[in-house]
This record gives C-alpha cells, structure tokens and sequence, in this order.
C-alpha cells in the first residue's frame, strides 16, 4: 500500500515556482531521508500537475500542508489518494 499526493497547479507553474524551489526540494529531500517519500515530481508536457509517492497518508499530508508551494499559491487543489500497489519494486 501506498499514498500519491496529487498536485493541480497553477498556470505558468514552472516559472512561478522559481523562487520556492530551493526550499520545496529541501522539504522534498527531507521526506526521503526519512524514508516517506519514495518518488516525485512534476508532470510533463504539459506542466499541469505533480505526483509525489509516500508510504503513510500521514507523511503525504504532512508534506503538503508544510510544502512553500501550497503556501505561496502555486497548487489549487491537492489530494491524497490510497493506492494498492500490486507490482514493482517498493512493495
């Protein structure tokens, strides 16, 4: 079992980011240390959302209310979403 947290974002979301980067990655690397964030980012062509993969709801949650991107206005919704992993290697 795992967790996405799923990102809708503002248009021009790349630009805008710019400034916040430093310390969203910084949150991002955090989660991965710790060992709750397995995989992220920002989805591609077009740059309409983001996908970030936890092993707990709580950590996913966490990351979002604490991520300067929800902060600053750049994501218009988010969500955590249950997901039964049946393949792959992070089982």
């Amino acid at each position: 079992m795992h967790y996405l947290l799923l990102y809708d974002v503002v248009d021009d979301y790349v630009d805008k980011r710019t400034p916040f980067r430093p310390q969203h990655l910084a949150l991002a690397s955090e989660a991965v240390r710790q060992g709750e964030l397995l995989l992220g980012g920002a989805l591609a062509e077009p740059a309409d959302g983001a996908v970030l993969l936890f092993r707990s709801q709580e950590a996913a949650e966490h990351f979002a209310k604490n991520d300067p991107y929800v902060h600053n206005g750049l994501i218009t919704k988010w969500a955590v979403r249950k997901w039964n992993t049946v393949a792959g290697s992070l089982l």
